[in-house]
């Protein structure tokens, strides 16, 4: 069996959605003739920590660890955060009229190139370097974000002359906050240019949406190979047996930031309470993760706190349960401007629930057409009250009724098991080059 080695700076016992796409592809891949091994930090920053995922792992994976600096305590200290505070993955956004917010985010873009794990770069090329020397590998993975785990593999790569693929689960510099860095011409310039030369030396590339794949292509000349995200069916052995919430829940799992704070949702849901008394005694809003104060702020301000339940960051398995017992599944996407490409894993894993999703975003793309292409739910745009309100109003009629269900179709191929597939054909596409 060959084997590939995987570089993340994501994995178990860290939580939430970076981790869980090489989770899962580990999980998998030896099925398709890939033996995984694993190099991750010994200490990186865990903003959610899920134990449990450590279950989703065969128990004899080669995983390799070594010790990591961040300068996640010099940024609390500079924000007046607590020690022990976990931090937001993406960029914080605080309070943005503070002089301490102003100089984190200019650091993070001028100083810390690509990212606040470049301090890890150098040993973990080294380490690397040394376990190569005694220990054969046939190919190389590279995740990102973090863009510097692109960096380690570019380096061992040049020195091993080892296949390379560069998976890309965001954008580097088309990233929705890249344009908040406050970056100066010569930080924009290198990260431009550490970009370029990871897009064009890397063996193949790999994005998750097919608008992405396209910005990356104008950035390089060449075109990524889109492997989605997608959903794990032995999560969803129990869909379809699990009583659903007796309230009218619209539920949402992981992270909520201001970008996606869905305000013609908090209008549309005021006016049905407004208007309808047993709509108002119905209702929960069920989020599930961290939720950013202005999420919070848009809510109380509509008056719905009455009907709103933080259910915290809980085990992913427990998000799952959640999931299969919604009367509704809430998808809010990001108002920035790469909108097109962006498609949460979330929503695989709401279409391997089997619940009706109701997504708030640009109705023309990448997450709308897998939408329509599975027939799982509905989209509305960002401002559309009227029509989102309607949907709503026709779901707790047939939620009232007993009749709330979705037949989707078309969405065996986002299987974990499938994608772990693909991502084998073009590891041996690779090797046999």
């Amino acid at each position: 069996m060959k084997k590939v080695l995987i570089i993340t700076y994501y994995w178990p016992p860290m939580g939430g959605g970076g981790v869980q796409r090489w989770v899962k592809m580990t999980k998998y891949l030896r099925e398709f003739g890939w033996e995984p091994v694993i190099f991750t930090p010994k200490n990186g920053e865990i903003a959610i920590l899920d134990e449990e995922l450590n279950n989703e792992i065969p128990t004899d994976i080669e995983v390799v660890r070594t010790n990591i600096w961040e300068p996640f305590s010099l940024y609390k200290k500079l924000m007046g955060k607590k020690k022990d505070e976990k931090l937001l993955p993406g960029m914080d956004k605080g309070a943005k009229n503070s002089l301490a917010q102003r100089i984190s985010i200019w650091v993070r873009g001028n100083v810390f190139i690509p990212d606040a794990r470049k301090f890890w770069i150098k040993p973990a090329s080294k380490a690397l370097n040394n376990y190569l020397k005694s220990n054969k590998i046939d190919a190389i993975v590279s995740t990102g974000p973090p863009h510097s785990m692109h960096i380690i593999a570019l380096n061992v790569v040049e020195k091993n002359k080892i296949p390379w693929l560069a998976d890309f689960r965001d954008p580097w510099t088309n990233i929705d906050f890249y344009d908040k860095l406050m970056l100066s011409n010569w930080a924009a310039k290198k990260h431009k240019q550490l970009e370029n030369i990871v897009l064009t030396k890397a063996n193949e590339i790999v994005t998750v949406s097919w608008s992405w794949a396209t910005d990356f292509e104008k950035i390089c000349g060449r075109k990524p190979i889109v492997i989605t995200n997608g959903y794990d069916p032995a999560d969803f052995v129990d869909a379809g047996k699990v009583a659903l919430d007796k309230k009218f829940t619209l539920v949402h799992a992981g992270s909520l930031n201001e970008d996606r704070n869905p305000t013609a949702l908090w209008i549309a849901l005021k006016e049905l309470c407004d208007e309808n008394e047993t709509f108002k005694n119905d209702l929960e809003i069920k989020f599930i993760g961290q939720v950013a104060q202005q999420v919070i702020n848009s809510i109380e301000k509509n008056q719905l706190t009455t009907y709103y339940n933080s259910v915290g960051n809980i085990p992913h398995q427990e998000v799952i349960s959640h999931l299969i017992k919604a009367q509704l599944l809430l998808l809010p996407l990001n108002n920035t401007p790469n909108i097109d490409g962006i498609i949460p894993g979330k929503l695989y894993e709401y279409i391997g629930a089997q619940r009706p999703i109701v997504a708030i975003g640009k109705p023309t793309g990448d997450s709308a057409k897998i939408i329509q292409e599975t027939q799982s739910g509905t989209i509305t745009d960002f401002d559309a009250i009227a029509p989102l309100k309607e949907i709503l109003l026709l779901h707790y009629e047939a939620y009232k009724n007993n009749t709330l269900q979705i037949n989707s179709s078309h969405y065996e191929k986002y299987s974990r098991k499938v994608l772990a597939g693909k991502i084998a054909h073009v590891l041996d596409k690779i090797t046999t080059a």
